[in-house]
């Protein structure tokens, strides 16, 4: 099933067939806020924990310097490079 949004801001879901059923701006503003949030809780997830124990402080450290890097709209490559050194640097001053 996909979802697009209409010219009135409310969101147009169509199946299979002709069938088309316009959901309220508000659901459509809902499905947004729900597919960051679960979005946040992955990266948080991720950046947190490793083998199911907390990662220490290098990871989530070179994550919150991919995001801020991300954020301010650096290319990509530098980003995961950047990031990746930051982590690594940390780990190989012994930080955990």
């Amino acid at each position: 099933m996909a979802a697009r949004t209409g010219a009135a801001g409310g969101g147009r879901v169509a199946g299979g067939g002709t069938d088309v059923a316009v959901l309220p701006p508000r659901v459509t503003e809902l499905m947004s806020t729900a597919a960051t949030v679960l979005l946040v809780a992955l990266i948080a997830t991720a950046a947190l924990t490793a083998g199911g124990a907390f990662a220490g402080v290098a990871l989530p450290a070179g994550v919150l310097t991919g995001g801020v890097l991300a954020w301010r709209r650096v290319p990509f490559v530098v980003v995961v490079v950047v990031a990746a050194a930051v982590a690594a640097g940390l780990r190989a001053l012994g930080v955990p």
